[in-house]
């Protein structure tokens, strides 16, 4: 029997091979959401909640299931490469969907920032003859370089760094437990109960709402559904896994590290996993988490300000931001310039601007995404289609996203005051743009593509 022909346009159009399966999905979250990034805000978090970082993670971990369950139950409706902002648009239409994908905008400006920001801070103890504010410039100065040339040899080297992170994590975690078998006495409820000078309820909620930040990842995975070879199926499994393992991990590590090292006060609690570090297994391990922990954060950079740069370079080409200037590419080299140089002088601010405050602040996108995620959900699955209005449906797509936006807006609440009004504003800023864009919202906003954009 003859077969249809293909058209020209469909033999010449290129598909993404769907041949990623479940554990290939849950590497990639994992590996995106970096395993060290607890140490990120280890101290800050410890000094905030009293000695009750393992308890706070255990905060954040429970809210994230349920929005990560969320998103599962859209990467399942909608089985294509998306996001937060996608969902939302698909929820709630393109003006809704602009001001999800800007309030992302902040995290993504935010995120090249805090890199660099950590690896002056750690450098600049290994080495205290070399300022940590000329570190912070070099490494700007590398990353923009690199971005502008082009990053594929820099990139095919993400997996080895992780690897060295997860090596170092067991190299850790065997000397904590050498460490803590030296005869001296162990409280091992200490790191759940604190050490009584933070109590109660609020600073472990503010705790927990900083770290939103080492969540930051896990929503990747559905950027993939259109290469799984199941995205029904697998992706929505990956999604929760890939928060599951992250959250134990992220438990754990904090748990060890309040045990090794007792207390809520550091020398610097920017930098207070170096002292961790040291209790655990001397200058070696010091040493060695420097090296696993800047390497990963100069990748984090590379990635970071790679993906920021191209989100502008598509609103410009869309006409979203200035054609002109954000729309360009280089002709020398393929890449947008004009604006990884705008974000590599935001960047600079690295050398003014405090870790909790960075910390907070991309949290604060986090949470505004989050909580559109489980809105879309309410959105699309019981008020758009009506046939999910039974007693499962209702418990699936009616309670476990309204507990997850519950959750998600009492850990928004526990930002701190500048962190909200910093966030409100530029969301405020956001809003007039999208009514210049709109001609006073008289007219659907253009759309903001961000699921291919790193």
């Amino acid at each position: 029997m003859a077969t249809q022909p293909c058209s020209t346009a469909e033999a010449a159009s290129p598909q993404l091979r769907r041949v990623l399966g479940l554990p290939a999905l849950v590497f990639f979250g994992l590996v995106y959401m970096v395993p060290l990034t607890i140490f990120t805000t280890y101290g800050i978090v410890t000094e905030l909640t009293g000695g009750r970082t393992a308890g706070a993670y255990m905060v954040t971990l429970l809210a994230m299931l349920f929005t990560a369950a969320s998103y599962s139950f859209m990467v399942k409706r909608f089985p294509v490469a998306g996001s937060a902002y996608s969902y939302t648009n698909l929820a709630f239409g393109p003006n809704v969907g602009f001001l999800a994908g800007w309030s992302l905008l902040l995290d993504y400006l935010f995120l090249p920032m805090i890199n660099y920001l950590l690896i002056g801070l750690f450098l600049n103890i290994a080495f205290p003859a070399i300022p940590a504010w000329s570190i912070v410039l070099g490494s700007i100065a590398l990353v923009t370089v690199l971005n502008v040339v082009g990053i594929h040899s820099v990139a095919k080297a993400s997996n080895l760094i992780v690897g060295a992170q997860i090596v170092f994590i067991g190299v850790f975690v065997a000397l904590s437990w050498q460490t803590l078998g030296n005869g001296q006495p162990v409280d091992f409820l200490s790191p759940l109960l604190g050490d009584g000078s933070a109590p109660g309820f609020g600073p472990l909620m503010a705790g927990a709402a900083v770290l939103c930040l080492s969540f930051l990842g896990f929503d990747a995975v559905s950027t993939l559904a259109e290469e799984s070879r199941d995205a029904r199926r697998d992706v929505p499994r990956a999604i929760i896994l890939t928060t599951l393992f992250a959250g134990v991990l992220f438990t754990l590590l904090a748990y060890l590290s309040q045990l090794v090292l007792p207390g809520s006060t550091f020398a610097n609690a920017d930098a207070a996993a170096n002292e961790v570090m040291f209790k655990a297994g001397g200058q070696f391990l010091a040493n060695f988490f420097t090296a696993a922990y800047v390497a990963g954060s100069l990748g984090s950079a590379l990635a970071s300000q790679a993906a920021v740069s191209r989100i502008l370079y598509t609103m410009g080409r869309d006409r979203v931001l200035p054609q002109r200037t954000f729309g360009k590419l280089s002709p020398r080299f393929g890449t947008p310039v004009f604006a990884i140089l705008l974000v590599s002088a935001f960047s600079l601010l690295a050398l003014v601007i405090d870790l909790a405050t960075l910390a907070s602040l991309i949290s604060f996108g986090a949470l505004v995404a989050f909580s559109a995620v489980n809105l879309a959900v309410v959105r699309t699955h019981l008020i758009t289609d009506t046939s999910q209005r039974t007693l499962g449906g209702l418990l699936r797509y009616g309670l476990v996203p309204l507990v997850g936006l519950s959750l998600t807006l009492w850990l928004w609440t526990s930002l701190s005051a500048l962190t909200m009004v910093i966030g409100l504003c530029w969301f405020a800023l956001g809003l007039a743009y999208l009514a210049m864009l709109t001609a006073g919202f008289r007219r659907p906003a253009r759309q903001m593509d961000f699921s291919e954009a790193g």
